[in-house]
């Protein structure tokens, strides 16, 4: 979810779901040692409960890392050893690091000693020839001897040579029960599934496996669906989303990010797939796509968007 999961993602996705942990992108380690901390890893209070993602593969470097991300209250630090992106594996860490289990236990092992959230660890099945039946096993056992409190599994291999990043996210085939039979491996560990996820019906149905199960491209495209999340998943007895509500709460995060010297649609990005299938939704793109970008756009950009839609068909709809 790189160059998707900012904080003006995260903070839409917060006002329609109280309880899903949301995932920053990934962030490098030593981006976060020697970078612009506040722009890598700052984020809005409201935005809680809110895991960090790292991605390293020195355990010096990752647990000074961890001692930075201290500082701004994560609720969750998450090491990645499951992106197949160019830029991971020239920096030799991502998924490649699937191949060295022991390192990664070690990387793991840093960062707990100096963590004051939960560290957890996502990964693949496996990588390229790696038989998945003994990649993610070893991968689990190695982690969780060092201490990790949750394991989070993309059910897909990796494969790293022959494919991009973007056919990694779709033609290897998935492999759901890899991560159920890893679930009883270990039945007091936090085991949560990720890949090929497009609603929350398929998510309750992995819930009858797993502990968790985590939504990427389906939560981004169509974050409407992130509004039954708290009813559904959670079991809340809560009515439907109030988008007036939602309207202002961004218009507010435009007006705040605007006077900081940002531009309108860093934030209005992010809301362009909210309301899919919907009367007015095309005019809602429309709207957010070509007025955000004026040099003087501002938060009435936002109004004007909202009130293009016909929340009456959204109503029927659900």
């Amino acid at each position: 979810m790189m160059d998707w999961t900012d904080r003006h993602c995260r903070f839409l996705h917060r006002q329609l779901t109280r309880r899903a942990l949301l995932y920053t992108e990934m962030v490098v380690a030593e981006a976060a040692i020697f970078g612009d901390r506040e722009r890598l890893m700052a984020f809005d209070q409201a935005e809680h409960p809110v895991a960090l993602q790292l991605g390293g593969s020195e355990p010096d470097k990752l647990a000074e890392a961890v001692r930075v991300a201290n500082g701004f209250g994560y609720d969750e630090i998450n090491l990645n050893v499951g992106c197949p992106s160019d830029r991971v594996q020239s920096g030799a860490f991502g998924a490649c690091l699937m191949r060295e289990p022991d390192l990664v236990g070690r990387c793991v092992a840093a960062m707990k000693a100096v963590s004051d959230a939960p560290v957890t660890v996502k990964c693949r099945i496996g990588v390229d020839e790696q038989d998945p039946g003994i990649a993610l096993p070893a991968l689990a056992r190695a982690v969780l001897e060092a201490g990790a409190d949750a394991i989070w599994v993309h059910a897909r291999k990796a494969w790293l040579e022959g494919l991009s990043p973007k056919e990694n996210r779709d033609i290897p085939p998935l492999d759901y029960d890899q991560v159920y039979r890893l679930k009883q491996q270990y039945p007091k560990v936090f085991i949560g599934i990720n890949g090929g996820v497009a609603n929350l019906s398929q998510a309750l149905e992995h819930l009858n496996h797993v502990d968790g199960v985590m939504l990427g491209r389906a939560a981004y495209h169509n974050a409407q669906l992130l509004g039954e999340a708290d009813r559904l998943i959670y079991g809340e007895d809560r009515g439907p989303v109030d988008w007036a509500a939602v309207r202002d709460a961004m218009m507010a995060h435009a007006e705040a990010h605007l006077a900081a010297g940002g531009r309108l649609n860093h934030v209005t990005r992010h809301m362009v797939g909210l309301f899919q299938g919907v009367r007015g939704a095309r005019r809602f793109r429309q709207i957010l796509s070509t007025e955000s970008t004026r040099v003087d756009a501002g938060p009435e950009v936002i109004a004007a968007a909202f009130a293009a839609i016909d929340f009456e068909d959204l109503k029927t709809a659900a």
